[in-house]
């Protein structure tokens, strides 16, 4: 991080730790845009397809089987039926639409940006600064068993699985460990709240000087 005045705000999050709501608290606080299920949507607007496809692709990598044989059509001289990539809408794709909106919006400055690979895009880029949200086993589980009260039996497959989903998107994209300590100007343990959490950021990112100086 440089000296440079702060202007972009990554939250990375384990699934279960209330990383995506702890991002729009702060993201209110500060009077900055929100961007979480907006990039999603944004790239789905970019490639004419329903909120509803991109949302299936969110966070997620395409099959191996799917992987495979696109690299087949590729080396074979063949397109996916008949089409280039960019009339094509896979996890590929997807990323790198999202990609885009995410170079963007840091252009732009003053937001807090949701998961999707945020950090890494802009791991390179002054005025941004990157926080981890994890939670304890017990407070994800929890939180789980209360928010989908029909899938409790499956709780702790489910928290698991989300997250190996995330970290694998991020091995691919970005060839880098998903919750690698040195990707984060600040880990946060999810169990000392919102507000904690929100002066923690504050405070190691200068934001709070930055305002008392304005």
């Amino acid at each position: 991080m440089t000296n440079e005045p702060i202007r972009v705000i990554t939250v990375e999050r384990e699934y279960g730790s209330r990383g995506g709501e702890f991002a729009h608290d702060l993201a209110a606080h500060l009077g900055w845009r929100l961007l979480d299920s907006d990039l999603p949507c944004a790239a789905a607007r970019a490639a004419g397809v329903s909120a509803e496809l991109a949302k299936k692709y969110d966070e997620r990598l395409d099959p191996w089987y799917y992987r495979y044989g696109k690299v087949f059509w590729h080396d074979s001289g063949y397109s996916i039926a008949g089409l280039s990539d960019d009339q094509v809408f896979d996890s590929e794709r997807m990323l790198s639409l999202i990609q885009k909106e995410i170079l963007n919006a840091a252009k732009q400055g003053n937001c807090v940006l949701v998961g999707r690979g945020s950090a890494c895009a802009l791991a390179n880029q002054p005025g941004c600064f990157h926080v981890f949200v994890y939670g304890t086993a017990a407070a994800k589980l929890d939180w789980f068993i209360r928010a989908f009260p029909k899938q409790a039996e499956q709780a702790d497959q489910i928290l698991t699985a989300t997250d190996k989903r995330r970290a694998a998107l991020i091995r691919k994209a970005y060839q880098q460990d998903w919750c690698a300590r040195g990707l984060y100007h600040l880990l946060l343990n999810s169990a000392i709240g919102h507000q904690s959490m929100i002066a923690a950021v504050e405070g190691a990112s200068n934001l709070v000087h930055a305002a008392q100086t304005a």
